[in-house]
């Protein structure tokens, strides 16, 4: 089914989490961590590192893989609700820990990014080589969806994804790393940069170092972070080298899979002017626009204190129509 066209979201956010900070910050400290059983399973990659995996049960059902956003991991707030969606929906949920993210640094001095999208395609592919035949969607989540539908973009994935969702994506990654330099914006960036800082130190504290590790605690945006580590660590000649690279924006006029993206105007983690525009959709791409929702959050609900999260219920609604 082709769509190639942007349209006003169906979600009523709760009137008692007024504004983007709060929508934002709700499902974070506030969401009961939902059960659900994984199994455990490691990957080992072509370039000798590793990805780790958490997997639902109905194995062999139609799959969904799942890709979190910068520093995230299975414990997110948006990851269990989503993969229990999956399991009772009957499909076979599969979510990807990007480099480093699953509590074990990785092998290599490299780590992760917002446009790598290698471990994306050698996980759909492995998937396709261990359930041949069978339907696979996949979700990104902010940084996972823009490297997912970036990945979507590079190259003709029809018949290796049969369907897409990426929700609060930065899709242009200077724009975004400009937004959370201001306001209370810096809250989200401070707390990001310390998780990143914190790993980069402990990784490298017990083995040769590529840059000044005494440097790290004093990049203090994601301008200079992004410049001294992120860049030269993944083989960019700098920061804007990065970002022009790695942002999604340019890849979506390419997706030839069923895409739906969903976003709220007042997302903190960036501007209103990262928002795509028609012509620069795919005719297989939904952008679903909401006025307010936060950064992965779209919390409902009349009763104050009783929330209802609606992205699963949206995501899980898109992919019946492919799976």
């Amino acid at each position: 089914m082709k769509h190639g066209k942007i349209v006003q979201s169906r979600f009523k956010p709760a009137w008692w989490l007024p504004g983007a900070n709060l929508q934002t910050l709700w499902p974070y400290f506030f969401r009961r961590k939902t059960q659900v059983d994984l199994a455990r399973e490691r990957l080992e990659l072509p370039d000798g590192d590793f990805v780790d995996l958490c997997l639902t049960a109905n194995a062999g059902a139609p799959v969904v893989a799942v890709f979190h956003g910068l520093e995230g991991c299975v414990d997110s707030h948006y990851v269990r609700p989503l993969l229990a969606a999956i399991e009772k929906r009957g499909w076979h949920g599969v979510f990807m820990h990007f480099r480093g993210c699953s509590g074990e640094y990785n092998r290599l001095e490299r780590s992760y990014h917002s446009g790598d999208t290698g471990d994306i395609g050698f996980l759909v592919e492995h998937l396709r080589n261990l359930y041949p035949g069978t339907p696979i969607a996949a979700v990104g989540y902010s940084l996972g969806g823009n490297a997912l539908l970036k990945y979507l973009g590079e190259a003709d994935r029809g018949g290796q994804v049969h369907a897409a969702a990426a929700v609060s994506v930065p899709y242009s990654l200077a724009e975004g790393a400009k937004q959370l330099k201001t306001g209370f914006s810096r809250v989200y960036q401070r707390r990001l940069l310390g998780l990143l800082k914190r790993k980069i130190t402990g990784k490298f504290s017990a083995r040769n170092c590529p840059f000044d590790l005494d440097e790290v605690s004093q990049l203090n945006d994601f301008f200079r972070f992004d410049d001294r580590i992120t860049a030269p660590l993944h083989g960019f000649a700098g920061v804007m080298d990065y970002y022009n690279r790695s942002s999604s924006l340019p890849f979506l006029k390419s997706i030839t899979v069923p895409s739906l993206l969903l976003h709220a105007r007042d997302d903190p983690f960036m501007t209103e002017h990262v928002i795509p525009e028609d012509d620069e959709l795919s005719e297989y791409v939904r952008l679903e626009l909401a006025e307010t929702g936060g950064h992965i959050g779209f919390v409902s609900g009349r009763v104050p204190g009783y929330a209802s999260y609606w992205l699963e219920r949206r995501i899980i609604e898109f992919f019946d129509g492919y799976l």
